[in-house]
């Protein structure tokens, strides 16, 4: 369900088919509102993607159309993930791309969880705007 209509949501996608268990994942956390799992190509020593369970495209689609208790329980299990992988002493990084500027490559909201070491900038330096 996009609240956008930018793009419809593809019930196809991979997070969609790995939600349904259609797809296998390295589970490291499940409840009724998130799926956590290691990312098949990770860019640190910990990468884990959070996926809310429903049907959304982009955090405008989940903040605009999830119940608030839909939405608290994603973030409590984003929060919940780092904290049981260890990351919170020496910190870390939660990432999501919305569209294809971004660099969004799966039409439904997640975001990423980096650690491990350190990660430096966050976006390259380049030329002003």
């Amino acid at each position: 369900m996009s609240v956008t209509g930018k793009p419809p949501y593809d019930p196809q996608n991979v997070f969609a088919r790995i939600l349904s268990g259609e797809i296998p994942c390295k589970r490291v956390h499940e409840d009724a509102y998130a799926l956590a799992f290691h990312d098949i190509a990770p860019q640190a020593p910990v990468h884990v993607l959070v996926v809310p369970k429903g049907e959304w495209c982009s955090a405008a689609d989940f903040h605009a159309g999830a119940p608030a208790q839909e939405i608290a329980g994603f973030w409590h299990a984003v929060a919940l993930v780092a904290r049981q992988l260890g990351l919170e002493e020496n910190g870390y990084r939660v990432l999501s791309n919305m569209g294809p500027d971004a660099g969004q490559e799966v039409g439904h909201f997640h975001v990423h969880i980096f650690g491990g070491r350190r990660l430096g900038r966050m976006v390259p330096p380049g030329p002003p705007a």
